[in-house]
């Protein structure tokens, strides 16, 4: 355990951060998996999908959560499936 009073305060932001981390990584998990699904069906429109995965990526690198690089790989090989997707429907 922290032992001065700044190492206590320390632990007590990393708590609060954490807990902020660990939400906004769900909330982009859910839109990935949410975009890989539309993609998956052959139906649906995977458009709206791609654009809230995309936005939660972005949102999750602005805040630090993932690194700028991380979220563009992502966002760039959702698009790449989704154009390929594209292709086969047509």
């Amino acid at each position: 355990m922290a032992n001065t009073k700044s190492a206590e305060k320390r632990h007590r932001q990393s708590l609060k951060r954490r807990a902020r981390n660990v939400t906004v990584r769900g909330e982009v998990k859910t839109a990935v998996k949410a975009a890989r699904e539309a993609l998956a069906t052959k139906g649906g429109n995977p458009t709206d999908a791609l654009k809230g995965a995309s936005k939660a990526l972005n949102k999750a690198a602005s805040k630090g959560v993932l690194h700028k690089r991380t979220a563009s790989r992502r966002i760039s090989r959702l698009a790449k499936a989704a154009s390929k997707a594209a292709r086969a429907q047509a």
